[in-house]
């Protein structure tokens, strides 16, 4: 890194907001991805006007700046690949408004996703966006990478979810987008254009978030099937009825092995797929939807499906597995694709078959409300036979998503772990498109360069 970017810096940043010996680096070398890259230094902004000084010296220097939040992120979206400076909004931690009658909350982006529905649940509200990370991810990186979760089915992503932002540009530009009201159609939407964008394109700073009334009351249900078919069945059926479950998580036998092994008494033995269904709303709205529900659950297969007194232990369960998955696999390829509901049963049924051919062991489980299913390849990183195959079959995989009309992430982001696999969803002219607004953002490449394209 250049030495006058360093004096630069120095004059304004101070040793505990500007890290340069390599140790206290490390920390920001990775992600949730495993993949290590150290960054030549890190930054700490705590204003909009340190982040734009920031930007425009990288700028004049043309050293590479990668935006990062708590480093939650499994597509190694974070990561400083070609190193360079590791920009940590971690301190960027006020909550500027909290307006429950405009239902909105202003807050800059290291505050965290919990910090949000902390603020907003006195008031009646909280703010839709779940991901399992949620009580250690940061707003900024789940409006970076669009961030759903369980309840999304019913209530959308972060992008649903976001009125406006403030952002430096990669030009060092302080643009404002959006509104502070629900109606806006002033002018292109660079809004929606910023979330999911991975940090490629602007440095949020501030983030005017939309807010949602709690549910006057909440349930839980379980459904268990003897076979993946009927499982599916069943799930096609629940999409298809008039008012949507706030959840629908899907589980397949590998899930429910590795569940029954932490919790051996949670699950009927003989169950080879499971759904987790949430339901909220009014008291009779719940009843209905309860109702509804058992009816479309009965497919062939069905062994059981039952309202549960205890959901939050159902949650405990479904959010263990993928820290489970690591023990037991810690190189595993994790992917979280999406298809059509309807083409849920034909994926699983191929995805299966593709394992098999390939010999790799996986375990599937998501958000079968929206298709989004978290597909793991359960690999050995030291037998390089079998992580070829494990390439290859992934390779299949995706080609078989594309063939569905589905897309290849559906909350994780590309970042660098999904670039090579662009071209199979996205067209040419469509990828110039976007390398040319790329291009417009950040005109010298510095903003998180490497991520996204192949």
């Amino acid at each position: 890194m250049p030495v006058d970017l360093i004096a630069d810096l120095r004059k304004r940043f101070p040793p505990d907001s500007f890290y340069t010996d390599a140790t206290d680096c490390y920390a920001y070398a990775y992600d949730n991805s495993r993949k290590i890259f150290p960054p030549d230094a890190v930054l700490f902004p705590i204003t909009t006007d340190d982040v734009k000084y920031i930007v425009t010296l990288c700028n004049h220097y043309k050293v590479p700046l990668i935006p990062r939040g708590r480093g939650t992120g499994t597509a190694g979206g974070s990561l400083p690949e070609l190193g360079g400076i590791a920009l940590s909004m971690e301190r960027m931690l006020r909550i500027i408004t909290v307006d429950p009658a405009n239902r909105v909350i202003v807050a800059e982006p290291g505050v965290l996703n919990q910090s949000v529905q902390d603020a907003a649940k006195p008031h009646g509200f909280f703010w839709p966006p779940d991901p399992s990370s949620a009580m250690f991810s940061s707003i900024g990186g789940n409006i970076a990478t669009s961030a759903g979760g369980p309840h999304a089915v019913k209530y959308g992503t972060t992008r649903d979810h976001v009125l406006g932002l403030k952002a430096i540009t990669g030009k060092g530009d302080l643009i404002t987008t959006g509104c502070y009201t629900t109606k806006g159609v002033v002018g292109y939407d660079l809004t929606r254009l910023l979330i999911g964008s991975e940090g490629t394109l602007a440095v949020i700073t501030e983030a005017t978030l939309k807010l949602t009334a709690l549910p006057s009351a909440v349930t839980g249900m379980t459904a268990h099937f003897s076979d993946l078919v009927s499982c599916t069945s069943a799930i096609v059926n629940i999409m298809a009825l008039p008012h949507l479950p706030s959840a629908l998580e899907f589980l397949d036998t590998g899930s429910l092995d590795l569940i029954r092994n932490r919790f051996p008494s949670m699950l009927p033995s003989h169950s080879s797929a499971m759904l987790m269904i949430e339901i909220d709303g009014s008291q009779s709205e719940i009843q209905d939807s309860i109702n509804d529900i058992l009816s479309a659950c009965k497919t062939a297969g069905l062994i059981c499906a039952n309202q549960v007194d205890n959901s939050a232990a159902l949650w405990k369960a479904r959010k263990a597995l993928s820290p489970l998955l690591r023990e037991i696999a810690p190189k595993k390829i994790n992917e979280d694709i999406v298809v059509p509901v309807t083409s849920l049963p034909e994926f699983l049924d191929s995805l299966t078959r593709l394992c098999a051919h390939y010999h790799i062991a996986n375990v599937n489980f998501g958000h079968a409300g929206n298709g989004n299913i978290h597909v793991n390849l359960l690999i050995d990183p030291d037998d390089t036979s079998q992580a070829i195959r494990a390439e290859q079959c992934l390779d299949e995989i995706f080609n078989l998503v594309i063939k569905l009309r589905g897309t290849l992430s559906g909350e994780h982001g590309i970042g660098c772990e999904k670039r090579a696999f662009l071209t199979k969803e996205i067209d040419d002219n469509t990828l110039n498109l976007m390398k040319n607004v790329k291009h417009l953002f950040d005109p010298n490449n510095i903003l998180n360069p490497g991520k996204i394209f192949p």
